[in-house]
């Protein structure tokens, strides 16, 4: 049985950022709504020493012909090295034989592409229909596939951002309005863009947060997607326990790893708070929005469904266009 092998060209290729993404990033969530879907805890390592980490995902999906374990990498000294930050590789397993049938070189591609679908079909779920602005906190490969993938769920009129060097704002404005063609605003503090913004999207590895409860107003949703590890903390307690809707990826990472963690840890939240899963929401089993006025918040920390989703959809394409380097027998 061959092996195909494909590089990050040829993924970027075949996988874009559009409603296809999307549409696997929701079949990921219905997959776990609906327990189709068998996935295991991340397996994080941190190596201090060199500020970097490690992570590994992977799921079970009842239906997809694959399964995918990923190994992603965030060495956060490269680009002193002339090097990007984050790297790694999809493998999928046939779901019937369990045999290697691809491993995709994408260095990260398929992760940014599958995390920017999941935080458009937050938005599509949760936000206000007529929500207009958005507001960005961040300004690098996230913030802007976050609001690129947003422009595909919502007519979006206007974009702030902030980061913490103002020329990086500067220049996210820019590259997004020429991207976008509609304006696209630098803010000098994160307070103008929360409370300005009627969609928020945080993309920062902030260890302390950022968004505080008495920025956010009626009607407004915020997807924080930041905050991956026990040490990350992008949304205040207080912010967190204001929202009047707190959904989640998975409710055990949430606590783990995201936004739940340390509003419990704070007293903000009860211990035995039990969030809604965004798949619970998508296949009905959960109300998400039900007021137009309700503040919505979903902590997305990162599923091994959706990895599994998108390596499945790219081999898909892969072999329709006939892509790759197939090896072995």
């Amino acid at each position: 049985m061959s092996v195909r092998i494909l590089g990050e060209g040829e993924l970027r290729r075949l996988v874009r950022l559009d409603e296809a993404a999307i549409e696997a990033a929701e079949h990921a969530f219905l997959a776990l709504g609906e327990g189709r879907a068998i996935q295991p805890p991340v397996l994080a390592l941190e190596i201090a020493a060199r500020n970097a980490e490690v992570d590994i995902k992977t799921a079970y999906i009842d239906g997809l012909p694959q399964l995918a374990i990923k190994a992603s990498s965030g060495f956060f000294g490269n680009p002193a090295r002339g090097l990007p930050s984050l790297s790694g590789f999809m493998a999928l397993l046939d779901a019937t034989s369990g045999r290697t049938v691809a491993v995709l070189l994408d260095n990260g591609y398929l992760t940014d592409v599958r995390t920017a679908a999941a935080g458009a079909l937050a938005a599509r779920t949760l936000a206000r229909a007529d929500a207009r602005m958005a507001g960005v906190l961040g300004s690098g490969v996230q913030a802007r596939l976050q609001i690129e993938a947003l422009s595909l769920v919502r007519p979006l009129e206007r974009v702030l951002v902030w980061a913490r060097e103002r020329n990086a704002a500067l220049a996210y404005a820019d590259e997004m309005h020429a991207r976008l063609g509609i304006p696209v605003e630098p803010r000098e503090a994160a307070e103008a863009v929360v409370r300005e913004a009627d969609i928020v999207v945080t993309t920062t590895p902030a260890r302390e947060p950022l968004v505080q409860a008495e920025w956010l107003h009626p009607g407004q949703h915020v997807t924080a997607m930041g905050s991956d590890a026990p040490y990350k903390n992008e949304i205040a307690p207080a912010a967190v326990a204001r929202a009047d809707r707190f959904i989640c990826d998975v409710a055990a990472q949430s606590l783990a790893l995201g936004e739940l963690g340390p509003a419990v840890a704070a007293g903000a939240m009860p211990a035995d708070t039990l969030p809604v899963e965004l798949g619970a929401v998508l296949c009905g089993r959960s109300s998400g929005r039900t007021d137009r006025d309700e503040i919505t918040l979903c902590d997305l920390t990162g599923t091994g469904a959706q990895d599994t989703a998108i390596a499945a959809h790219a081999l898909a394409r892969a072999v329709a266009a006939g892509y790759g380097l197939a090896i072995g027998d």
